[in-house]
């Protein structure tokens, strides 16, 4: 503004007075250097205005972004988890259905072994029963002879000798008939193993006379020993009805069988009275 006061006071050699046109330009160079100052001003207050903003902004985002990473860090680890467990559960299944697989050929094994078992002694149980229907007819035709030779002299010992022959053969027929049972009631076992295996809902049928009664009774762990065993063709996870008076008390099933005794818990649901020993027991799915 100093400098714009002296040349207001020139004058151009010619005496022409020049001073007001240089302070005029002269505060007009000093006007647009006041603006520049004051926009450049304007523009570094913006600048840290807009600087303090967004830091303002991001710190308020970190603890966010922070949070996010570290959700996404553990699903990561979850799902990593997750992989694995699913890599070992696929591979115990594969074991599993290897071995399944295993068992079950093992049970058709069994079941064919069972039956040409069963089939073996069913014929030499027809071989013995056309012996003895042979040898009764044998000791028919001595006793005929017998007495039409005792005119003559028939000796006893022919006949003693005849009477224990017959004996015998029946002895063997009955021991026969009694492993043919057994091994009717393997094949039975067999043929509901392999039937589990093929189909898991498969429903074990007992036979349709298979009746008894509750000996003992534990209200505490709901289950029952039942008076019927292997020898009367009990099966596990066949299901029998309770009654008592005609009236339906509750349904079990079979877990454990003995030769004579089998124990059985109570299916959830079917318990619709107390059991007491004495109440009778009748398959809840007889064989046809």
């Amino acid at each position: 503004m100093a400098q714009c006061a002296e040349k207001a006071s020139l004058k151009s050699a010619n005496g022409v007075d020049t001073g007001f046109a240089g302070v005029y330009f002269c505060e007009k160079k000093f006007h647009l250097t006041m603006l520049l100052r004051i926009s450049l001003i304007v523009a570094i207050i913006a600048g840290l205005a807009a600087g303090g903003l967004g830091y303002y902004e991001v710190s308020t985002q970190v603890p966010s972004l922070q949070k996010q990473r570290d959700d996404e860090t553990a699903a990561k680890d979850e799902a990593n988890k997750n992989l694995a467990s699913t890599k070992v559960t696929l591979k115990k299944t594969q074991a599993d259905l290897v071995q399944t697989q295993q068992d079950l050929a093992d049970t058709k094994t069994a079941r064919d072994q069972a039956i040409a078992r069963a089939e073996a002694q069913s014929k030499r149980a027809d071989e013995l029963s056309d012996k003895l229907a042979k040898a009764t007819q044998e000791r028919d035709d001595a006793q005929n002879e017998l007495a039409a030779y005792q005119a003559t002299g028939l000796k006893p010992e022919q006949v003693i000798a005849l009477n224990k022959e017959l004996k015998d053969a029946s002895a063997e027929i009955v021991a026969i008939n009694g492993e043919k049972a057994v091994l009717q009631r393997s094949l039975i076992k067999v043929t509901v193993a392999y039937q589990k295996i093929v189909g898991p809902d498969y429903t074990v049928k007992l036979p349709a006379d298979l009746h008894g009664k509750i000996v003992v009774v534990d209200p505490k762990w709901d289950f029952v020993v039942l008076n019927v065993g292997d020898d009367q063709g009990a099966l596990e996870d066949g299901e029998m009805l309770v009654s008592r008076d005609g009236k339906l008390v509750a349904k079990v099933i079979i877990r454990s069988v003995q030769k004579d005794r089998c124990i059985a818990n109570i299916v959830p649901g079917w318990k619709i009275g107390e059991m007491f020993e004495g109440d009778d027991v009748t398959p809840a799915h007889p064989a046809s």
